[in-house]
């Protein structure tokens, strides 16, 4: 079961749109400028990293980024049973999700990042992440400080990030070492995030909330302010709202992911942050980012494993030509039940563990499938590939029980997406 994630500011640097440039999703970044009545092109592009700091472009870039990658993984045929995002990652979940349009979501993007902006001029903050402590103790760190400083984000065991003036930070620092905080780490930021002290951003976000129409979650989506799946859309401009000054609490977002039965957990867009904070919160659950093209290759590893190939590959031994598979989802929960007739292009070598009951694992051409074709059932409801080609390789076995969003077949294509 696939969890996509996203991140937040931080995670933009110079130039990280470039490898997408020649991709077929790079067209959302045209889409996106229309939207907001400026060239965002050039801001993913060649902007360097003094202007990506600024709080409004470090959040519309990363926005967009992530919403390109994302473009990118559905093209090959995976969705995901349940989403969460980092802060702003959150906004970019709820598109990914579709309780928010990508129109919408650019908007609000534009707007929530130009307000964090001001706030942060009218009142100097700043942050800093605290390794090595628990929650309790960076919360008691805080307190000691008595001034203008707080926990902003439960990130994973051993790594808060505290939040608030640069006096209030330096007091808190200096109570996290006393109560044994192996570093303190500062974070070049302009502004005291996810505190009180963006209290003035609130009223303007408010405004921009109102604005949009939220719709039902199409998945699962787990908000920061307190790790819980809100399925009402009616929750969401509070939501929303809310986590401009409460702390993220990505941590229990993770566990929560995990609790629903994540199997894989996928961070999309830029940088790699989410991947190393869910492999130290959550071990049991694969971890995958994918931020570049060739990232989409470890994608497809982690969703269907290491032998995929057999002796029917038209490569040579060791080569990948992934560029032409893809995934087949269940649109629904419930039990497998693949097509009668149906026969994958399978191998001997392969693990009779991932045959379907009914299939020797002998040698097979593979049954061409074209679009629209039915590959199985869950329940009442038909599984239908959006793609042509051969089918390689189930990856659910009949009886079983499976998630929304659950890959059942792997295609290798002879055309594109339809």
């Amino acid at each position: 079961m696939l969890a996509f994630t996203f991140p937040g500011q931080g995670s933009q640097r110079s130039g990280m749109g470039r490898a997408w440039v020649d991709h077929p999703s790079f067209e959302l970044v045209a889409e996106a400028s229309e939207i907001a009545g400026r060239d965002l092109a050039s801001l993913v592009l060649d902007a360097p990293d003094e202007v990506l700091k600024e709080t409004a472009n470090a959040q519309l870039s990363t926005f967009l980024v992530s919403l390109v990658v994302l473009d990118a993984v559905e093209r090959i045929g995976l969705a995901p049973a349940m989403c969460g995002g980092h802060s702003l990652g959150e906004y970019t979940a709820l598109v990914a999700s579709g309780a928010v349009s990508f129109a919408d979501g650019i908007r609000l993007v534009i707007e929530r990042g130009t307000a964090m902006q001001v706030a942060a001029s009218g009142r100097v903050g700043t942050m800093a992440a605290i390794i090595g402590m628990s929650d309790e103790d960076a919360d008691a760190a805080c307190q000691l400080a008595e001034t203008d400083v707080w926990v902003a984000n439960y990130n994973a065991p051993g790594q808060v990030v505290i939040s608030g003036t640069p006096d209030g930070i330096e007091s808190a620092a200096a109570h996290a070492k006393t109560l044994g905080a192996r570093k303190i780490l500062p974070i070049p930021v302009s502004g005291a995030f996810h505190t009180p002290l963006m209290l003035p951003a609130r009223e303007r976000l408010r405004a921009a909330l109102q604005a949009v129409t939220f719709h039902a979650p199409e998945v699962p989506v787990v908000a920061n302010v307190d790790a819980r799946v809100h399925t009402d859309p009616e929750e969401w401009e509070g939501l929303l709202s809310a986590q401009l000054c409460a702390p993220v609490r990505w941590r229990h977002c993770l566990e929560t992911l995990a609790g629903r039965g994540a199997s894989v957990l996928v961070e999309l867009g830029p940088g790699g942050v989410l991947t190393g904070l869910a492999r130290r919160t959550a071990p049991d659950v694969r971890a995958v980012a994918v931020a570049v093209p060739d990232d989409l290759d470890k994608l497809i590893d982690a969703v269907a494993g290491p032998e995929i190939w057999n002796a029917h590959s038209p490569v040579h031994q060791g080569e990948r030509l992934y560029t032409s598979e893809r995934v087949v989802v269940s649109p629904t929960a419930g039990v497998f039940e693949p097509e009668a007739g149906l026969a994958p292009l399978e191998h001997s070598a392969l693990s009779q563990a991932t045959v379907l009951p009914g299939h020797d694992g002998g040698s097979s051409p593979g049954s061409m499938l074209a679009v629209g074709d039915r590959v199985g059932t869950v329940g009442t409801t038909d599984i239908r590939t959006p793609f042509d080609g051969v089918l390689v390789r189930w990856l659910a076995m009949r009886g079983e029980r499976i998630g929304e969003g659950q890959p059942v077949a792997w295609v290798r294509t002879s055309g594109e997406q339809r």
